[in-house]
């Protein structure tokens, strides 16, 4: 197993800070909603890819991100 990677419903995903899985996990954690993207060289580093710049996979990881932490109910306090 590869470092930087979270393991959900059987699948490990790539989570280092900027990938699909993080982007997706920080939207839902900040309640911001579903928009997949993520960034290359880090978040906010870089460009940022949009989802129709996506590889499948890199959208079934950001989808994955988002529903790890709805399941985990950790949200951002206000």
């Amino acid at each position: 197993m590869e470092r930087n990677t979270t393991q959900y419903k059987g699948k490990y995903y790539p989570s280092w800070h900027g990938s699909p899985f993080d982007r997706g996990s920080a939207d839902s954690y900040y309640q911001r909603g579903e928009d997949p993207h993520y960034w290359p060289e880090g978040t906010y580093k870089g460009l940022r890819v949009e989802a129709n710049e996506m590889t499948p996979e890199e959208i079934e990881a950001y989808n994955a991100g988002f529903q790890w932490n709805e399941s985990m109910q950790n949200f951002k306090e206000w």
